[in-house]
């Protein structure tokens, strides 16, 4: 029997309309096409705007990209919320609106990587910093990207595991090494509970 390897999930959250959009349409697609040929699977709320892009970037690279939508069914998804269904291999209808699909979204990665955002994009980064996921921030993207170092210093609760970069593709390799680093430290305390 093979023996199961699962891939890294890494959630792309970001602004799905706004200023943002304007400067990091092409930083969105480039961190989805760097996911992508990591061999990772993108995630995202199975939005518009900037995680629609790194979807695209992720689908033109030849990437696996699941969508969480907030709707709880593909008419609802469409009709109700107005949302894409493309540049997406699986779409996962929650139907727990937008507070409980952050929620999932960012439960079912490994990692999530946070670029320009809004309020919604704030929501996935302070449920990953709690759940004590690896972060990435894509700095120069614009958006909640611009508070995120001031609002840890303010909160006092360290870093934990937040990577600022400039450049996709070293951003997304930073997540990804720092995501196996982790997994490891996980699996050795498993072990010495086991011993």
């Amino acid at each position: 029997m093979t023996k199961f390897k699962p891939r890294i999930k890494i959630c792309v959250s970001g602004a799905a309309a706004g200023e943002s959009l304007k400067i990091s349409k092409k930083l969105a697609e480039a961190v989805g096409r760097s996911v992508a040929r990591s061999g990772a699977i993108l995630t995202t709320g199975a939005t518009t705007g900037l995680p629609a892009c790194a979807a695209q970037g992720a689908k033109k690279a030849g990437g696996t990209v699941f969508g969480f939508s907030p709707a709880s069914t593909k008419g609802e998804h469409a009709r109700k919320y107005r949302l894409p269904l493309s540049n997406m291999d699986a779409v996962i209808f929650t139907g727990s609106g937008y507070a409980g699909r952050n929620l999932i979204l960012t439960r079912s990665s490994d990692a999530v990587i946070i670029l320009g955002g809004r309020i919604g994009t704030l929501n996935e980064f302070t449920i990953a910093f709690e759940d004590r996921k690896v972060i990435g921030i894509l700095e120069g993207s614009g958006g909640i990207t611009q508070e995120l170092r001031d609002i840890l210093d303010i909160a006092k609760k360290g870093k934990k595991h937040v990577l600022f970069d400039s450049d996709p593709d070293r951003l997304v390799k930073r997540v990804i090494k720092e995501v196996a680093v982790t997994d490891r430290h996980y699996h050795d305390k498993q072990r010495q509970r086991e011993d």
